[in-house]
């Protein structure tokens, strides 16, 4: 790992990679998150963001007992995830001030020939950026 020695301030990054993270928190952290990590943005600078759709495969997999509110589920190891919607997204994003660049859904069919089991999967990937003004 590399750590860096030098403080990172608000402001003063281009980029901010959040890949499966945000739906690891509690949904009434969300917003928050998102505020806080805009901050550190440059003018200019983006979110690249991508992480669970709703009605993804593991969505469909979760059993009763295991939701802990809407679109909201514990796995079995105790973490959490949250399966998103475009529109949620783009709320989170804009009311922390940033502007789409994109936001799709990605949807697949895996298949998995070994054991005969067809996988669809749903990801929604995010572009947002900090106004230039």
């Amino acid at each position: 790992a590399v750590v860096s020695t030098q403080s990172t301030g608000e402001g003063s990054l281009d980029f901010i990679t959040m890949i499966f993270v945000l739906s690891a928190l509690n949904p009434e952290d969300m917003q928050r998150c998102v505020t806080n990590l805009s901050r550190y943005l440059k003018p200019g600078g983006q979110i690249l963001f991508r992480d669970y759709g709703r009605y993804d495969l593991a969505q469909l997999r979760f059993k009763n007992g295991q939701c802990l509110g809407d679109n909201f589920y514990a796995r079995g190891d105790g973490t959490k995830v949250y399966f998103f919607t475009q529109e949620e997204l783009d709320t989170l994003f804009t009311t922390a001030g940033l502007v789409k660049v994109q936001n799709i859904v990605d949807r697949r069919l895996q298949v998995n020939r070994a054991r005969k089991l067809k996988m669809y999967r749903i990801w929604i990937q995010c572009k947002y950026m900090k106004p230039l003004t």
